[in-house]
């Protein structure tokens, strides 16, 4: 799908509030509602858009730790792999995860209540995995930048 300036004027109303009306999105891009809501549906349809949400201040709910944590594995095997994919999968405290190239196999971005409770999910979940070799843990000590939206 090409994206118009309109387009993505849109996608970026909606990304920095995805609760604002169709009418006042249709006002602030210069369409009409019709031809606004239409155009809306078409990026819900083809899956530009993705899903909507709110976004929370970790600290006000109590997620004081955030850490990035570097994974090394031990062995390529593809079943202790999909044990490990499966574990990550199912802990809402790892808010991403992504298998790269480097040193470390695997990069996890990962938000605690403490740095006990980062500990217990070490010490139970992660370092039980036998694919797990090693976890470098890298403390968040303060937020440069966190783009909670993107430029389409």
């Amino acid at each position: 799908m090409q994206l118009d300036s309109r387009d993505r004027a849109i996608l970026a109303l909606l990304q920095a509030d995805c609760r604002i009306s169709n009418a006042d999105l249709a006002t602030k891009v210069g369409m009409s509602a019709s031809a606004c809501w239409r155009r809306v549906r078409a990026f819900e349809d083809s899956g530009i858009i993705a899903r909507y949400g709110a976004v929370l201040n970790p600290e006000n709910v109590g997620l004081e730790f955030e850490a990035i944590v570097l994974v090394q594995l031990t062995r390529h095997d593809p079943d202790k792999l999909q044990d490990l994919v499966r574990v990550i999968e199912r802990r809402p405290e790892v808010l991403e995860c992504f298998a790269t190239t480097g040193q470390a196999d695997y990069h996890m971005h990962v938000l605690f209540p403490d740095i006990a409770a980062y500990n217990t999910f070490l010490e139970t979940t992660l370092f039980r995995l036998p694919a797990v070799a090693s976890a470098q843990t890298n403390v968040v000590l303060r937020k440069i930048k966190r783009a909670e939206a993107i430029a389409p």
